[in-house]
């Protein structure tokens, strides 16, 4: 009679298990899948857009560059092509924000390990940031230069990617002299140069919000 009792037991447990699964199965096929958002830049505030492109609403990539990294390198958007990646701003220069930005960029270099997704960090005192300076900063920081560039160039050029097509910085100004701008923000970009979210680069749980959005944009491109 024991031995009844303890495989009537042990046959409900299983059962119980077997049910726990299936329910579990089919609350993950019905949840809602998360989509990120595409972002336009009359999605964005409106003091981080330069007010050229505020009014656009839909179909608004990255704009084409042509830069120089730290290996002396031509960077142009053909070198993302078919790629997602994550963009920023900084300079080597920085006290400030930029060590910690530059430290949680070399994290992410660390998770990504796919060649699918690729880092591009923008210097915004490329008068200071010359290749041999650049190329010195990824030394001492650990950059990958096959999945990570950085990059210097014309001025002007910089910060128009930055408020024009990057939709990241609040100062106003042309590239000139004189300007100055500074972004904590890092952006996430997918395959076709959309912009599909914005991270605070010196929170690291604002990192790990975009390593999970980088897995649902990365899911988004191996559908059956």
């Amino acid at each position: 009679m024991r031995s009844f009792f303890s495989k009537y037991k042990f046959f409900g447990i299983v059962l119980f298990c077997i049910s726990c699964i299936i329910v579990y199965l089919f609350y993950d096929a019905l949840k809602p899948k998360k989509i990120l958002p595409i972002y336009q830049p009359s999605m964005v505030n409106s003091e981080l857009v330069d007010s050229t492109v505020q009014y656009i609403k839909k179909y608004h990539t990255i704009g084409p560059f042509s830069l120089v990294n730290q290996n002396g390198e031509r960077i142009t958007q053909d070198d993302y092509r078919n790629t997602i990646y994550i963009a920023d701003f900084f300079f080597t220069t920085c006290p400030t924000i930029c060590p910690i930005m530059t430290k949680n960029m070399a994290d992410i270099q660390s998770r990504i390990g796919h060649d699918d997704v690729k880092l591009l960090s923008h210097s915004v005192t490329p008068e200071i940031d010359s290749v041999a300076q650049l190329k010195k900063y990824a030394l001492e920081k650990g950059v990958d230069d096959r999945k990570w560039n950085l990059v210097t160039g014309d001025k002007k050029q910089i910060y128009e990617l930055a408020r024009k097509s990057y939709l990241a910085v609040k100062d106003d100004g042309d590239g000139g002299p004189y300007d100055m701008i500074h972004t904590e923000n890092f952006i996430l970009v997918d395959k076709e140069k959309r912009i599909r979210g914005f991270y605070d680069g010196t929170k690291s749980e604002e990192i790990d919000r975009l390593m999970e959005d980088l897995e649902v944009l990365r899911s988004s491109y191996h559908k059956d």
